[in-house]
C-alpha cells in the first residue's frame, strides 16, 4: 500500500494552507475533503481582516484558493475518513471502502456541532460504526440500523442490505428516501444505543429495535471519535504552539483547535502544522540512521 508523508483531513483554510506548505517542502501528501472546499468560506458575505485582501467576498476567496491549489498541482481526494489509527510507525486511515497510510496526519476538520447520542461513544467499535460499506461484511446474517444525515447515505443502506438479514434506515432529513425494498425506513428520532458488552438495541422516540449494529453516517466525524486516544479539551483538539497533539506525528489546526474562528488564524495554524509535520519527519529520518 502506498504510504504518504502527510495526510491532511479538511479543505478549509487550515487544511489548504497545510497542503500548500507541505507541497512546497516537497512532501508526498494526500488531501481529503470536498472539492467545493468550504461552504463556510463560500457563503461568507465580506471578509475584512484577511491580510492583503480587504473586503473580499467568500466566493472570491474560494476562487483564489482553487487557483492556488491548481498552481501547486494539489488534488483533493473526496473520500470521507471515518477513523484514524496510530499504528506506531505510521497512521492507518479508514475511508469509505478504501484504506490509506501516512507517516503523519494533520487534522483540519473544523468544528463539529453534532452531539453524540447516549451510548454512541460507549459502544464505538462494539457495534457502533461510522462507515457501513467498511463494516458490512461483519453483519452477514445480522440486523443493522443506519442513521443517515443526508440522501447520499442511502447507497450505504443498500450495500448493507446485501449483507445483513435486516436493515433499518432512519433518515435525519425531510427528502424522499430511495432505498432497496428490503430496507425498512423508519421516520423516527434516535434516542440512544443500548447494550451490555456490545450493541443490543436502538431506542427511538417510538420504539425499541433489537440490532447488532448501529451506523451513524454524518457529514463529518468529531475528532474524538475520529482518532482514538486523541486528547480533547473544551470540545476542541488539545495542541501546543507547534500544533502538536498528544499523539506523536498527529497535528491539528484551524477551528478544530479552538477560537477565535477566523480564516486568517486557521490558515496560519495550517502553515505551522505542516512545518511541524515536516520537522517531525526529518527527526524521524535522522533517528532511523
Amino acid at each position: 500500500m502506498e504510504r504518504y508523508d502527510i495526510a491532511i483531513i479538511g479543505t478549509g483554510p487550515a487544511g489548504l494552507e497545510a497542503a500548500i506548505t507541505a507541497r512546497i517542502r516537497n512532501k508526498k501528501i494526500i488531501l481529503f475533503g470536498n472539492k467545493n472546499l468550504s461552504l463556510k468560506v463560500e457563503k461568507a458575505h465580506t471578509i475584512q481582516n484577511y491580510l492583503g485582501l480587504p473586503d473580499i467576498g467568500g466566493e472570491e476567496l474560494k476562487a483564489a484558493y482553487e487557483a492556488h491549489l491548481k498552481a501547486m498541482d494539489i488534488e483533493i481526494t473526496e473520500d470521507k475518513i471515518n477513523a484514524v489509527y496510530a499504528m506506531g510507525e505510521y497512521f492507518a486511515l479508514q475511508g469509505n471502502g478504501t484504506n490509506y497510510e501516512a507517516q503523519t496526519v494533520i487534522l483540519a476538520t473544523g468544528v463539529s456541532t453534532a452531539k453524540a447520542y447516549p451510548g454512541e461513544e460507549q459502544f464505538l467499535g462494539r457495534g457502533v460504526s461510522y462507515c457501513a460499506t467498511c463494516d458490512a461484511p461483519l453483519y452477514r446474517g445480522k440486523i443493522a440500523a443506519i442513521i443517515g444525515f443526508s440522501p447520499k447515505e442511502e447507497a450505504e443502506a443498500d450495500f448493507m442490505a446485501e449483507m445483513a438479514d435486516k436493515v433499518y434506515y432512519i433518515p435525519m432529513y425531510e427528502a424522499d428516501v430511495n432505498v432497496a425494498d428490503s430496507v425498512e425506513v423508519l421516520r423516527e428520532k434516535p434516542v440512544s444505543v443500548e447494550g451490555s458488552l456490545k450493541v443490543q438495541e436502538l431506542v427511538t422516540d417510538r420504539n425499541r429495535y433489537d440490532v447488532d449494529g448501529v451506523f451513524f453516517l454524518r457529514e463529518s466525524v468529531s475528532p474524538a471519535q475520529l482518532v482514538p486516544g486523541l486528547k480533547i479539551e473544551d470540545n476542541h483538539i488539545a495542541v501546543d504552539r507547534q500544533m502538536r497533539t498528544n499523539l506523536a506525528g498527529c497535528f491539528a489546526c484551524g477551528d478544530a483547535v479552538g477560537a477565535p474562528y477566523q480564516y486568517i488564524k486557521s490558515a496560519g495554524e495550517g502553515n505551522v502544522a505542516a512545518l511541524s509535520a515536516v520537522a517531525y519527519l526529518a527527526e524521524k529520518k535522522r533517528l532511523s540512521k
